[in-house]
């Protein structure tokens, strides 16, 4: 009897405990299944509305800007096993994309040649393909990850602070319009922020259990990396989570703290050989596209990366980006350059005011309450950095640059429910409702949204452009709308996007190609070009008479 109470005693030590434990059961007791059921009822009922909202979103929505490319390169990855085109991305996040693209089975074109944004068009509408089809099967596992990390976030904020602040930080991540927006497309953004995310969790459970924890946290902070490079400012930050994990755990050293964090470095760089291995064994690598030279401070941190050649061009095509010079639009402005306030003032715009509050709420929890100290660096150190990062990026171009927050903030959010009172839990589920409410309300449209402190979506373009507002994805509402409403009238075009707008039957002209005089009849402008119109497209808007808008992201004018 003593040495099996020695075992259990063993094998509690080494079980990771939350911050918060709910009151024992009395011994002998089961739980009763009425406490037990409406959990993941619950959970079921919240990844059930935010797959519904992205599969909608995903059918609706034409291509956005990037889509194509990255549509493109995952089938290259799959039918071909080549790198080629987008080197300035790692090659995860598209494999997975080709497992739809893989299971659409489209023709391809082994003899085309182009760039990549030419490679992507063809596959989709030059090619004999379906574009609605494919890009619905490239969509597909983008929207299964997105729900997966879903659970991660509960998981999260479960161990935390109970199961009720597993239940609000699924709620808040459910009904975020911005994770809704992204996760239902072909991009990189939410895998990129919920690999780092799983990461730090699977970190947090290291501290009981490092040999099981750990070689997994670093499994998926490779896969971040091998899926974005914005990612690596992440880095030495779950690098030394690793390290104190191991030193907190039961009969953890400094040695092995050090041993540890050496070798979840280790893994996360054989997670990204891996992943290029896996589109070639050969690593054969011929850029079709031009990839600059760095100099200087820069160029010796990629000189010095432990990763594919590959990998390395990506990153000074990243670099090159940086270099040129972007323009930028926030609240009505239009300028040269970056501020360095962006991606803050347009998180104002873009996310829900019962999140903002909820978010602020949790990160004062996280830091002020005694019993959660111990996890603050866990779920607010990697956003807070991988946030100042990306401060300093010149492309102003959208809130989906900081779309970590949505993920480890809702954590946060949910640990707020640590503090048992019941004017605590009260103002949680009123934010809560108050999140769903400007959420439900914006659907379909979620890449547009905004708050009701700007507005809402009808008015986001005031405020911002490109994918906050405007990525493209409403040509094949345009081509509806114009049949229904505008059958038979000229129609003259300015679009932005990675759609081809006669294969939508959008039989249109470019207006700045023409004297403006010639210019009458209907004019519809992607947003994203009217907030940064100038010389003759300024013109020919400042003449018009607005008459329509499609999704809230194209307007329709009157000449």
């Amino acid at each position: 009897m003593q040495s099996g109470s020695m075992w259990d005693l063993r094998i509690a030590r080494a079980v990771p405990r939350p911050v918060s434990l709910s009151p024992p059961a009395r011994a002998g007791a089961t739980p009763r299944a009425g406490r037990r059921w409406p959990v993941p009822l619950l959970m079921a009922v919240l990844l059930a509305q935010m797959a519904l909202a992205m599969v909608t979103t995903a059918v609706q929505q034409t291509p956005t800007i990037d889509e194509p490319v990255y549509v493109g390169a995952a089938a290259e990855y799959v039918h071909e096993h080549r790198l080629r085109h987008n080197p300035e991305h790692p090659p995860l996040g598209k494999l997975a994309i080709g497992a739809g693209v893989a299971l659409a089975d489209p023709h391809i074109d082994p003899f085309f040649t182009g760039d990549q944004g030419r490679w992507g068009r063809h596959l989709l509408y030059g090619s004999g393909n379906d574009p609605s089809r494919l890009m619905l099967w490239a969509r597909l596992p983008m929207i299964a990850l997105t729900l997966s990390f879903g659970l991660v976030v509960f998981a999260f904020a479960r161990e935390l602070a109970g199961r009720a602040a597993g239940l609000a930080a699924l709620a808040l991540y459910c009904f975020s319009p911005d994770v809704i927006a992204h996760g239902s497309l072909a991009t990189l953004d939410v895998p990129a922020a919920g690999f780092v995310l799983t990461s730090a969790w699977l970190m947090w459970r290291a501290r009981g259990a490092p040999r099981l924890y750990l070689p997994l946290a670093a499994t998926a902070l490779g896969a971040a990396l091998a899926t974005k490079m914005s990612t690596l400012p992440a880095v030495p930050v779950l690098t030394l989570l690793a390290a104190v994990s191991v030193r907190r755990s039961p009969g953890g050293s400094r040695r092995r703290a050090v041993a540890a964090a050496g070798g979840v470095v280790l893994v996360a760089i054989a997670v990204v050989w891996l992943t290029y291995l896996m589109v070639d064994p050969r690593l054969r690598w011929a850029p079709e596209q031009h990839v600059p030279v760095v100099r200087g401070l820069r160029g010796l941190l990629v000189e010095a990366m432990p990763f594919p050649e590959a990998y390395r061009d990506g990153m000074r095509v990243q670099f090159g980006l940086e270099n040129r010079p972007w323009q930028g639009f926030l609240y009505g402005r239009r300028y040269d350059g970056s501020l360095w306030y962006y991606l803050p003032a347009a998180l104002l715009v873009k996310t829900p005011l019962g999140m903002l509050a909820s978010w602020a709420g949790g990160a004062a929890a996280l830091v002020a309450v005694r019993r959660l100290r111990p996890a603050a660096p866990y779920v607010l150190a990697a956003p807070l950095v991988l946030l100042v990062a990306a401060m300093q990026g010149a492309r102003n171009f959208g809130t989906r640059y900081a779309l970590f927050l949505p993920l480890f903030l809702a954590v946060a959010a949910g640990c707020v429910l640590v503090l048992r009172s019941r004017w605590v839990s009260s103002g949680v589920a009123v934010l809560v409702a108050v999140v769903a409410l400007s959420s439900v309300r914006t659907y379909p449209y979620y890449l547009p949204y905004s708050n009701e402190a700007f507005g809402g979506p009808a008015r986001t373009r005031e405020w911002l452009h490109d994918s906050n507002v405007d990525w493209g994805q409403d040509l094949g509402r345009l081509a509806q709308r114009l049949r229904e409403r505008y059958p038979g009238e000229r129609v003259w075009l300015v679009y932005k996007g990675g759609g081809v707008p006669s294969s939508y039957g959008i039989e249109a002209s470019d207006p700045r190609r023409v004297p403006v005089r010639e210019v009458r009849g209907l004019l519809a402008v992607s947003d994203s070009a009217a907030a940064k119109a100038t010389g003759r497209l300024a013109e020919l808007i400042g003449g018009s008479r607005p008459v329509d808008d499609v999704g809230h992201s194209i307007t329709l004018y009157r000449r």
